[in-house]
């Protein structure tokens, strides 16, 4: 009685069918059956977009950045996407449901024309985020890769559970005696799936899969501009909060201003980070290079953070922190590079030539040299990138932000790597950790990418997170080769013999269906027997003879004791 009075309400909500009258166990028209495959296809693709932005968090502020700089305008931008995306992936998620409780329940699949509506508009949506993030922010994509090196065991579970619940409604469909072409079909598709979610441990490859003894030491974390989401980016408030926050390290993007001043500075302009369209108007679109020192110190580089709020961290700040956070200046190298000697820490400095036309164009190494003397800290403390033209200059650590070969390494003299998380692989990395090259991996700002990064062995990660990385003593998990190999063998054993027994069940069930007779269907309903396949058989038997033509002396019974019609000829009762 459970599923009768479920029936409705399913029926209801999915096909806006709410009489009982309108219920049918015929099968469903191909009409709906296409639309089924678009459903499916439609939370398959929206299942893929809420995963890619869930572990895209790591470089949220990487995105607004590039939109910035072809918009020119900057704003959070993830949540015009994240938003809708939250709102189809449940509405797809939850006509899903509907649909397979429609066909375990032997419901006609009519999908209603309002859903029709948001089932296309929900996937048109995505496939135009799809191509948008692709046209925007391509390299993104290479995180879905990494990620799996940390999710692809659950993601492996999750999986199995999914084929194996699925292995009912399949053994329904193709166990029936009317066995089809396309019967045959969907159940070797089906065995082709499954053995390949058997199998697919044999292709991941998760450095958080190891011997706990074989560990390397926690990486260092390095202040990638600072704490840009605690304070403003390339201030000294931000490598404060950084070196406060557990940081050993502080990097630091550099420019050349036309003086031969280095100073601190992620953009080509002014106009994100500074008041120079309230100081400079008329400038504000120029290179940040082509300004002096003298203007470039007399802009405001605090107040755009509590106005844009970039990292919606406002709200946890304090009246004296945001009192000093507004009156931040541009830093410059000097500066930087005093309070990482004072605090005993490093420096990573990443530093933009100046243009051609620029004065400093070929001096730029030498300015940069000069503000290491005058802060006063140990040249062999602080690296920069990129390698070009350091020929010239003996003493500084040489390294390099790119992938190279260990020859080329050796040729240029280079005793480390800044690399992208996304081309530094753990192949690579122990490749290049065996002979004696430190690997620093940026940006790395979720708990899940530093704890792979960790198991791989990497020597330090560069974060914008600091505060967050800080909280992270251990890697967020860790499992030995055989404690591995045994889930993966227990959970697949548990899988067939699940499937197994559902076929069977399924078998067994519909050959007890096929041996009922119109006479015992008759006889179970006065005995008010409450097997769902003899209701199925009941409807089915009056339905037909209601298509059928009864004559004038036959008639329907109905007893709603029991919810069950059962019908007479009138000759019976002469």
């Amino acid at each position: 009685m459970r599923s009768s009075s479920l029936c409705p309400f399913v029926t209801g909500i999915y096909g806006c069918r709410w009489k009982r009258y309108q219920r049918s166990q015929e099968d469903s028209s191909r009409w709906e059956c296409t639309w089924f495959i678009i459903l499916c296809s439609s939370f398959l693709l929206v299942l893929f977009w809420a995963y890619f932005w869930l572990v895209a968090q790591n470089d949220f502020n990487e995105f607004n950045w590039s939109v910035y700089n072809r918009s020119g305008a900057w704003s959070d931008e993830t949540i015009p996407i994240l938003a809708p995306t939250t709102v189809g992936f449940s509405y797809i998620t939850f006509l899903m449901i509907l649909a397979l409780f429609h066909i375990s329940l032997g419901q006609q699949l009519n999908l209603y024309w309002v859903h029709k509506i948001g089932v296309l508009a929900t996937l048109f949506t995505t496939i135009s985020g799809v191509v948008s993030v692709d046209d925007i922010w391509g390299d993104e994509w290479d995180i879905l890769l990494v990620s799996l090196q940390s999710t692809a065991p659950f993601l492996h579970i999750g999986a199995l559970a999914t084929v194996t619940a699925i292995s009912w409604l399949v053994a329904g469909y193709v166990v029936r005696r009317d066995r089809s072409n396309f019967q045959v079909t969907v159940l070797v598709i089906y065995i082709i799936i499954l053995l390949a979610v058997y199998l697919a441990p044999l292709t991941f490859s998760c450095p958080c899969i190891m011997d706990r003894h074989t560990l390397r030491p926690r990486p260092d974390i390095i202040g990638r501009r600072g704490a840009p989401m605690l304070a403003p980016e390339n201030t000294i408030v931000s490598f404060n909060r950084a070196l406060q926050n557990g940081a050993s390290s502080l990097e630091a993007d550099v420019t050349i201003s036309v003086d031969g001043v280095p100073f601190l500075m992620r953009d080509r302009t002014l106009r994100r980070t500074t008041d120079v369209g309230k100081v400079f108007p008329a400038r504000q679109f120029e290179d940040a290079s082509l300004f002096n020192w003298t203007e470039i110190h007399s802009l405001n580089a605090g107040q755009w953070f509590l106005k844009s709020d970039p990292y919606w961290t406002v709200e946890t700040l304090t009246a004296r922190d945001r009192l000093r956070i507004g009156n931040q200046t541009v830093c410059s190298l000097v500066d930087m590079l005093r309070l990482a000697a004072r605090a005993n820490s490093s420096a990573l400095l990443d530093i933009r030539r100046p243009p051609p036309e620029h004065p400093r164009h070929r001096s730029w190494f030498m300015d940069t040299l000069w503000a290491v003397q005058k802060a006063g800290i140990s040249p062999k403390r602080v690296t920069w990138t990129p390698d070009t033209d350091r020929g010239r200059v003996r003493g500084l650590p040489q390294s390099a932000n790119e992938k190279l070969s260990l020859e080329e390494i050796r040729q240029r003299g280079i005793t480390s790597l800044a690399l992208h998380y996304s081309k530094a692989s753990h192949t690579d990395i122990q490749e290049y950790l065996a002979h004696n090259v430190s690997v620093t991996v940026s940006a790395v700002n979720a708990p899940w990418l530093y704890s792979v990064l960790w198991c791989s062995g990497v020597s330090s990660v560069s974060s914008d997170a600091p505060q967050v990385l800080r909280k992270v003593p251990y890697p967020i998990w860790l499992m030995s080769r055989s404690a591995y190999r045994f889930i993966w063998l227990t959970s697949d054993l548990v899988s067939v013999a699940l499937v197994i027994g559902i076929f069977c069940f399924q078998k067994w069930k519909m050959s007890g269906m096929q041996n009922y007779n119109p006479e015992q269907i008759v006889l179970s309903a006065v005995a008010n027997r409450t097997n769902r396949d003899l209701n199925v058989m009941k409807e089915k038997l009056i339905f037909s003879e209601l298509n059928n033509g009864l004559s004038s002396r036959e008639d329907i019974s109905l007893f709603p004791e029991n919810g069950y019609a059962i019908y007479s000829h009138g000759g019976l009762g002469d």
